[in-house]
């Protein structure tokens, strides 16, 4: 019985001496790992997946000799380890991915199942990512570089994404990688929409230019004395100058309404008093044209939140599209209408056109800046290719959207929906 107790004695100050030894390592692991995280830069998440590697490495005895209840012990504490790395991984906004030496994944969080799909554990993810980049990802992590170069990665299926992919480990001792997905799509998508508008304006600024600088050289040489020419070209040149103020007045306006998208308007317009004044407005255009406007607006109060002046815009913007590319109908008709929706209450502003119509492939990109279904029709007609650009912007800040409906050879009609007060 005393060797029984001698022996429970022995184990017990062998169990407080592993326990204090593993203490004095945590520690010092601890320290070595942030000391890595501050002064050579590695990722955060490398950081959250190693303290957790050495907080469950510091559970495990250190003893080859273990007896059964040892263990128990070990296989509980590498399932507490696993579940750690995977309630980390959870947390993790982006695309996360664990695996191992072989490349075999161990584990991945709920944001790489929603991007890729098809994901299981031990999956080869040489063979789930088969881009060249991808493979040279894996092959220099896994050769031994601490953190191999990030690389970009596009999936095409179900939608076209890019990523920024990086490769971490996260321990030698735990053998373990660390796949890292960063989504790029909507900044990639915001860098083409800033090289498309710029080459666009560009353009768009050197056609009158270069008209300008041929009809001032003309002036100067054969049309010195020609006054007929001389009146000619100058008119000529008085509407490109036009036309490129015209221009710059619209990218400011787009400009302006971009800085200040979600500033929602807190006065109250009357909108039945803002579309007699864009139809008086309007009305020399129309005669011009061969319009008649016909008014159609319900009964009662046309409330609704917002600015004057941009509401005005917006439906000056629709009504003088409406005269000048529909005027083949002789008739444009605006109604006011209470929403269709009872769950979101408002009113319908719709402005039809009876002219030649927009064909459906068209309608999806209308409101693209500079997008034209007709160019030559709309530089005759004086259009910027900006003018539902900025309706949409303007409806975008009332909380508003526009739809469009037409068909080929029977007109079109744009219908701008108004949340009530």
């Amino acid at each position: 019985m005393a060797e029984t107790g001698a022996g429970q004695d022995n184990k017990r100050q062998a169990l407080a001496a592993r326990l204090s030894r593993n203490r004095w390592l945590l520690g010092a692991g601890v320290l070595a790992v942030l000391a890595v995280y501050f002064f050579a830069g590695a990722s955060f998440y490398v950081l959250v997946l190693a303290l957790a590697a050495l907080a469950t490495a510091a559970m495990l005895p250190a003893d080859a000799e273990r007896q059964p209840a040892d263990t128990g012990a070990a296989i509980e504490a590498s399932g507490l380890q696993r579940l750690s790395g995977e309630y980390l991984a959870a947390a993790v906004a982006d695309p996360l991915i664990i695996f191992d030496h072989s490349a075999a994944m161990v584990h991945a969080n709920a944001a790489a199942f929603a991007a890729f799909g098809g994901l299981a554990p031990g999956m080869s993810l040489a063979l789930k990512f088969r881009a060249p980049e991808m493979q040279a990802l894996l092959d220099g992590i896994l050769s031994g570089q601490v953190a191999a170069d990030a690389v970009d990665y596009t999936e095409k299926l179900p939608v076209e994404r890019t990523y920024r992919v990086s490769a971490s480990t996260v321990g030698h001792a735990t053998g373990l990688y660390v796949l890292v997905f960063k989504d790029q799509s909507e900044t990639r998508r915001i860098d083409r929409m800033r090289a498309d508008f710029i080459a666009n304006a560009s353009h768009e600024l050197r056609t009158p230019l270069a008209s300008i600088a041929g009809f001032i050289e003309t002036l100067r040489g054969p049309a010195r004395n020609d006054p007929a020419a001389r009146d000619q070209f100058l008119q000529i040149m008085q509407n490109q100058t036009g036309r490129m103020a015209r221009l710059i007045d619209d990218l400011l306006s787009l400009s302006r309404l971009e800085m200040k998208p979600y500033l929602r308007p807190g006065t109250e317009v009357d909108l039945r008093q803002t579309i007699d004044s864009v139809i008086d407005s309007l009305a020399p255009l129309a005669r011009e044209n061969g319009i008649v406007i016909e008014r159609e607006f319900a009964d009662g109060p046309l409330v609704v939140p917002g600015d004057r002046d941009e509401l005005f815009q917006v439906f000056e913007n629709l009504l003088e599209n409406a005269c000048k590319y529909g005027q083949s109908g002789g008739h444009v008709t605006v109604s006011i209408a209470g929403a269709e929706d009872e769950q979101q209450p408002g009113f319908d502003v719709t402005i039809r056109d009876y002219g030649p119509g927009i064909a459906e492939e068209h309608i999806p990109r209308i409101t693209e800046r500079f997008y034209r279904v007709d160019v030559e029709n709309s530089r005759a007609q004086k259009g910027t290719g900006l003018g539902l650009s900025i309706v949409k912007h303007i409806l975008t800040r009332h909380n508003a959207r526009l739809s469009i409906k037409s068909e080929v050879g029977k007109g079109a009609a744009f219908t701008v929906h108004l949340p009530a007060r």
